[in-house]
C-alpha cells in the first residue's frame, strides 16, 4: 500500500495558486480536495480537512483496516470519492472495488469519481480514449499495465464478486435498514463481507464508511452480548465524528447550528438521532411504544359553516388537515388479522390528534345480504362521513388490492364527495411503526382521544416488540396516518345525468376558490 504522495502537512494553495502541481512535488490529499472545491466554488470545511488528514496519515502508515464513521450529511461519500481519485492519480494501476447496500448506491460513487477525474486539473489525463472503458459502474483509466480488472468497479453487497481482484475495497453504507433489520439479514451481511478477504490483494486497504443502523451493528466497538462474538470490525483503526463533539458543540456549525440540531433531534426522534447523528449503535426499533406518553383529550369535533367557509375544530383548536388509513383484513370476528381504520388530524400548532380508531368486523349472519368486504366498506363510509374526512387511503397489500373499486362503488352509491387512494407498502412493518411513532411521541406531540384509550390499540402499544408475534394491526393503521401527507384534492364532480353529490364545504385551509372582481378584460 505504498504511496508516492507527499505528507499531510503539505501546503494548501489558495484559490489564486496555480492549478498544476510543481514538478517533483508530492500532492497531499487535502491539497487535492481543496483544488477540487475551489473549482466548484466551495470552501473546504475544517471537518473535511480533519477527515482528509486522517485518511492520508493512515494511508502513509500502511494501515490496511480503516473505519470512518461520521454523522449523516457530513459529506463522507463525497470525500471518499475524492480519496479514490487521489489514489488513482498517485498510481493509475490501482484497482478499487466499491461495495454498497445496493448496486445503485455503489454506482453513484463510481460515477462521482469519473466526474472528478474528468474535471480535476490534476487527473484529466487519466481519462481513456475509448468509451467502452468509461462506463457508469466501472471504468479503466489510462495505465501502463494490462490488467484484467477495471480501475474502479461498483457492486451491491448481494452481488457475486468471486474472481475479482482489488488493491482497495471501499464498503460505503453496506449497513442500512434493509441489510440489518433482522438477525438473518445481519448474518447474511457478515457472510457477504467475509468474501472481501478473497478479493483483496495481500496488504490491500479495506475501508468501511457509514453509520450504525442496529444495536448489533458491524461498526459496534463492543458486542451488545457479553457472551457473544467479538465486534465484527475488531482491530480496525477508527475515526468517529458524531454531530456534537465532546464539548457539546456542533462539528459543522455553518451547516448544522445548534438550533437546527435541536429541530433535527425533535423531528427524527431520539433513537434515530442517536444512531444516525451521534453514531451510537442502537436499533431504531428497540424498545416499546409507551402509551403513557400520549396526551389524552376528550373534546369532540365541532364542524360549522359560516359565510361560505367551513371550520372544523377540536375544542378551541382549529384543525388544518387530516389523514385516514384503512388496513383491511377479511378474518372472522376475533380471529386472524384485524381490519382497522384510523383517523389522525393535525391542528394549527402541528400536533397530531388520533381522534378515532375502529376495528371493523362483519356479521356472518348477514352474509346473504352483503359479503364481508361490502359490510366493511359500508362501515368505512360511516367512519369517514362522521369525521368529515375528505379522503381515505387503503393499504393495498394482499386482499387490499380488490377493495378500492368496491369502496368506490359504495361511495358513488351513497353520493358522497370522498376521495380514495390505494397504497402498496413495501417497507418492513416494524420500521414503518417506529418511523411513525418515535418522533411525535418523544416530542409530546401525539394526542389521543379518550375513546381511543379504551380500545385494543393501547394494548398493542404496550405489548409491541420488533419482530415479536403480537397484534399490531391498529399500530400499522395509525402509522399509515402519521406517515401519509395530507393531499389537497378537489371534490368529486357529479357524472352527467347523476344527481348532484351531497354538498359539504371544505374545512381545510387553502382549498376554497375565490372569484375576484377586476376592471380589465381578456
Amino acid at each position: 500500500m505504498k504511496s508516492k504522495s507527499g505528507s499531510a502537512g503539505s501546503r494548501v494553495p489558495s484559490s489564486s495558486s496555480s492549478l498544476l502541481p510543481e514538478p517533483g512535488r508530492g500532492i497531499a490529499l487535502c491539497e487535492f480536495i481543496s483544488i477540487w472545491n475551489s473549482g466548484q466554488n466551495q470552501n473546504t470545511p475544517p471537518l473535511h480537512r480533519d477527515i482528509a488528514g486522517w485518511l492520508e496519515d493512515r494511508w502513509h502508515a500502511q494501515d490496511c483496516e480503516l473505519l470512518l464513521m461520521a454523522f449523516r450529511n457530513a459529506g463522507k461519500s463525497t470525500l471518499i470519492g475524492l480519496f479514490a481519485a487521489w489514489l488513482l492519480h498517485d498510481d493509475p494501476c490501482r484497482r478499487i472495488v466499491v461495495l454498497s447496500a445496493d448496486h445503485q448506491l455503489a454506482k453513484r460513487m463510481v460515477r462521482n469519481v469519473k466526474r472528478i477525474i474528468e474535471a480535476h486539473p490534476w487527473t484529466q489525463a487519466l481519462k481513456p480514449p475509448r468509451a467502452d472503458e468509461w462506463a457508469s459502474d466501472r471504468f479503466t483509466v489510462n495505465r501502463d499495465k494490462e490488467l484484467r480488472d477495471p480501475s474502479m468497479l461498483a457492486k451491491g453487497i448481494g452481488a457475486n464478486i468471486t474472481g475479482s481482484r482489488a488493491d482497495v475495497v471501499i464498503c460505503d453504507d453496506v449497513e442500512v435498514p434493509k441489510t440489518c433489520h433482522t438477525p438473518g439479514k445481519r448474518v447474511d451481511l457478515r457472510e457477504r463481507l467475509d468474501e472481501i478477504e478473497y478479493v483483496l490483494v495481500p496488504g490491500g486497504l479495506k475501508l468501511f464508511v457509514g453509520t450504525p443502523h442496529t444495536r448489533n451493528s458491524i461498526y459496534a466497538l463492543r458486542s451488545p452480548d457479553p457472551e457473544g462474538e467479538p465486534p465484527y470490525l475488531n482491530g480496525f483503526t477508527r475515526l468517529e465524528l458524531p454531530l456534537i463533539d465532546e464539548a457539546g458543540n456542533s462539528r459543522w456549525p455553518e451547516r448544522f447550528p445548534m438550533d437546527r440540531i435541536e429541530k433535527l433531534r425533535r423531528r427524527s426522534g431520539p433513537a434515530k438521532f442517536a444512531s444516525q447523528m451521534m453514531l451510537r449503535p442502537m436499533s431504531i426499533i428497540d424498545g416499546r411504544l409507551d402509551p403513557d406518553r400520549l396526551v389524552v383529550y376528550d373534546a369532540g369535533l365541532d364542524y360549522r359553516e359560516a359565510g361560505g367557509e367551513a371550520v372544523l375544530r377540536l375544542g378551541e383548536r382549529r384543525l388544518v388537515s387530516a389523514s385516514c388509513w384503512w388496513d383491511p383484513a377479511y378474518g372472522a370476528p376475533g380471529r386472524g388479522d384485524a381490519s382497522v381504520i384510523a383517523a389522525v388530524f393535525t391542528d394549527e400548532d402541528g400536533n397530531y390528534r388520533l381522534h378515532d380508531i375502529a376495528y371493523l368486523t362483519h356479521d356472518p349472519d348477514r352474509l346473504n345480504e352483503a359479503d364481508e368486504a361490502t359490510q366493511q366498506c359500508r362501515q368505512v363510509i360511516e367512519f369517514v362521513t362522521r369525521l368529515h374526512l375528505p379522503k381515505v387511503v387503503i393499504e393495498s397489500n394482499g386482499i387490499g388490492r380488490f377493495l378500492p373499486g368496491l369502496l368506490r362503488s359504495e361511495i358513488v352509491a351513497a353520493n358522497l364527495p370522498i376521495a380514495i387512494e390505494a397504497v402498496h407498502s413495501t417497507r418492513s412493518k416494524d420500521l414503518r411503526i417506529v418511523d411513525a411513532f418515535d418522533a411525535p411521541l418523544a416530542a409530546g406531540r401525539l394526542y389521543a382521544h379518550a375513546s381511543v384509550m379504551g380500545s385494543p390499540f393501547i394494548d398493542e402499544m404496550r405489548e409491541w416488540r420488533p419482530g415479536a408475534n403480537v397484534r399490531d394491526d391498529g399500530l400499522d393503521a395509525v402509522a399509515g396516518c402519521l406517515l401519509s401527507e395530507p393531499v389537497r384534492l378537489p371534490r368529486r364532480i357529479a357524472q352527467s345525468g347523476a344527481k348532484p353529490a351531497q354538498h359539504r364545504a371544505e374545512w381545510r385551509r387553502g382549498l376554497r376558490s375565490y372569484t375576484a372582481k377586476t376592471d380589465f378584460t381578456l
